[in-house]
């Protein structure tokens, strides 16, 4: 439901911009919705939901694909390219109680009270600020998990991104917002990614209009970032990031799977340059998977600087260790 409201959003804004143009949608489902008794971080597979998709992109019988961009792995098969990053919806996790539980919030439920997550991400960080709390799996779509929430008693709360909720209308079920100092988010959180075959230029002019500059300076710092760790979902890896006056700031952490251990630092940068017209060889350039001709070349350039210098910063300071430990532990 959450996936066909998404994709919707994006046909609305095209229909707006091309109303001479008819867009029919085509409903499948992926690997990633079909295995929902294991943890996303088990199965392993890096496209998991984006494989089928991807598929039907390529022989042509669908001509772009609507994804949440934290779905979409840092770098994407050949032929393919991120050609429309939306304007970001809140990027924070937010706190869903048990009606039981309404009107509290993490701090004040009882001890051992069990919050269900499926990200290794938000646990990681919840665990260390929350060491009365227990975390458990809990997997399947929004409805599903509201579903587990609200009729069995297993799970005194859950964890969601924030901006799957609003756009599902159930804003009035969050009963706390995780700011950066409780979670940091996901990256490319909160963010609709348009996917398009990298040669069909017709298309890539078309969707190119619903890119939101200040999201794709973002995500990109967020995706060079992740990428430079190379990080995944089975890793804890989380960022915050805010452009304010021309400057970028990225923060970004890794953590061990207890979050007992962390490496976290903030860096910033000017993306503050004129768009120049530059035609030719150089038209078409991707960063982290991101086509955008429309933001200046410059600032992108700026931003993925931004985000594989932070990932150093913690690599330096002994990220990979961290890392390897959480993904064998993971594995086991």
């Amino acid at each position: 439901q959450l996936a066909r409201i998404q994709t919707d959003s994006v046909v609305s804004m095209l229909c707006d911009l091309y109303p001479h143009l008819h867009f029919e949608i085509v409903a499948m489902s992926t690997t990633g919705d079909k295995i929902l008794d294991t943890a996303l971080s088990k199965i392993g597979e890096k496209s998991l939901f984006t494989k089928e998709l991807e598929n039907a992109l390529e022989k042509e019988e669908v001509d772009l694909v609507v994804h949440s961009l934290k779905d979409l792995p840092t770098s994407l098969p050949p032929g393919f390219t991120i050609g429309a990053v939306c304007k970001r919806e809140n990027p924070l996790d937010a706190v869903v109680f048990h009606p039981k539980n309404c009107g509290k919030t993490l701090s004040l439920l009882p001890e051992k009270s069990v919050i269900g997550t499926s990200s290794l991400r938000r646990a990681a960080q919840l665990k260390k600020k929350f060491p009365q709390l227990e975390f458990r799996d809990i997997r399947g779509n929004l409805n599903t998990r509201l579903k587990k929430l609200d009729e069995k008693e297993e799970f005194s709360a859950i964890i969601l991104a924030a901006a799957g909720l609003r756009r599902m209308g159930w804003e009035s079920r969050i009963g706390q917002l995780l700011g950066p100092e409780d979670c940091l988010y996901a990256v490319g959180q909160g963010a609709l990614a348009v996917e398009v075959r990298a040669k069909d230029q017709e298309t890539l002019a078309m969707v190119s209009a619903l890119h939101d500059a200040d999201t794709v300076l973002c995500c990109i710092a967020e995706r060079a970032f992740m990428k430079r760790l190379e990080g995944g979902c089975s890793v804890p890896v989380a960022v915050n990031t805010l452009l304010k006056d021309g400057q970028l700031y990225l923060t970004g952490a890794v953590y061990s799977l207890d979050g007992s251990d962390s490496l976290k630092e903030t860096m910033q940068t000017s993306v503050n340059y004129p768009q120049q017209s530059e035609d030719g060889p150089n038209d078409d350039v991707q960063h982290v998977g991101i086509t955008a001709k429309n933001v200046p070349a410059q600032a992108q350039e700026a931003a993925e600087n931004l985000g594989i210098e932070l990932a150093n910063l913690l690599l330096s300071k002994g990220a990979k260790h961290i890392l390897s430990v959480a993904r064998q532990l993971n594995d086991a």
